[in-house]
């Protein structure tokens, strides 16, 4: 009994001594990551002469907002921001309703060649964007989609639906045949038995999907860049891209519009940020 009690508080000191050095690695990480966020913020209150003369490194000799003044007389950004907004809004939810009905076909309808049909899938999510460029560009311009909004949310709904479908066909061929069966000797057909036993399962995963959907559809540079030539067409990205090549490059105003391009896909994660947590933890669970 003794030497338990006085193994007890040695077990505690070594357990409190660990916390404290996991504790003091995670700051250094988190640090480290969250410098040039730091940075970001800095350099969007100085101005250009401060920039030039103290370097990006050092305190803004006065917080100013000028660089976010001149950020928004250059571009359209409210206009960026709802082609922004839109798009990544359609392409998320249209990409991923798109991918649980083909997982659905291929995981638990059992459709022939199912395996070959996920591998192509696979590799359509590995092609690489400046291969596919020309053909979309000229597929675009032949439907007059070009110049319009539209025509990334179609490609980049097919693109991450195929990632979609790759990913959950995988998660449905896992699924219990005994729920199934049981659901359909209750009458259930294959509709009912999608939207009323295999949805709610999977909806943590789906929630998932679509936030990273949105954050991918949001941050995608390339090919928006060809398609969306027309300024009142353009993503956030593109903006923020046009105001290097229009402009002499003010580095305090490309940081100001970097800050605010930031801004709606942090608020964006935060809200949703639970849904992401219980998705991924959700299939550890049964």
């Amino acid at each position: 009994m003794s030497a338990t009690l006085t193994t007890l508080p040695l077990n505690r000191t070594r357990r409190t001594l660990l916390n404290w050095v996991m504790l003091g690695i995670a700051i250094a990480v988190a640090t480290i990551i969250a410098a040039p966020f730091l940075l970001l913020v800095l350099n969007s209150f100085k101005t250009g002469a401060d920039y030039s003369t103290n370097g990006p490194l050092a305190w803004p000799t006065t917080f100013t907002l000028d660089a976010f003044v001149d950020y928004l007389n250059r571009v359209n950004f409210p206009r960026a921001l709802w082609n922004s907004i839109l798009s990544s809004t359609v392409i998320a939810f249209a990409g991923t309703g798109l991918a649980l009905l083909a997982s659905y076909a291929i995981g638990i309808g059992r459709i022939r060649a199912s395996t070959a049909i996920t591998a192509i899938l696979l590799i359509a999510t590995m092609v690489p964007h400046e291969a596919l460029i020309y053909p979309l560009f000229y597929g675009a311009q032949a439907t007059g989609l070009l110049n319009s909004i539209w025509s990334i949310v179609i490609v980049f709904t097919m693109l991450w639906a195929a990632y979609g479908t790759y990913i959950l066909s995988s998660v449905m061929s896992t699924f219990p045949h005994e729920v199934l069966e049981a659901a359909a000797i209750d009458g259930a057909g294959r509709w009912r038995i999608l939207w009323s036993v295999v949805f709610p399962i999977v909806r943590p995963t789906l929630s998932v999907l679509v936030v990273f959907i949105f954050i991918w559809s949001w941050n995608e540079f390339y090919i928006p860049l060809i398609l969306l030539g027309d300024p009142a067409s353009q993503t956030v990205p593109i903006a923020l891209s046009t105001l290097r090549g229009q402009h002499s490059i003010d580095i305090t105003v490309v940081n100001a519009g970097s800050l605010l391009s930031l801004i709606p896909t942090l608020i964006f994660f935060l809200i949703f940020q639970r849904t992401i947590s219980r998705g991924v933890t959700a299939g550890a669970v049964k």
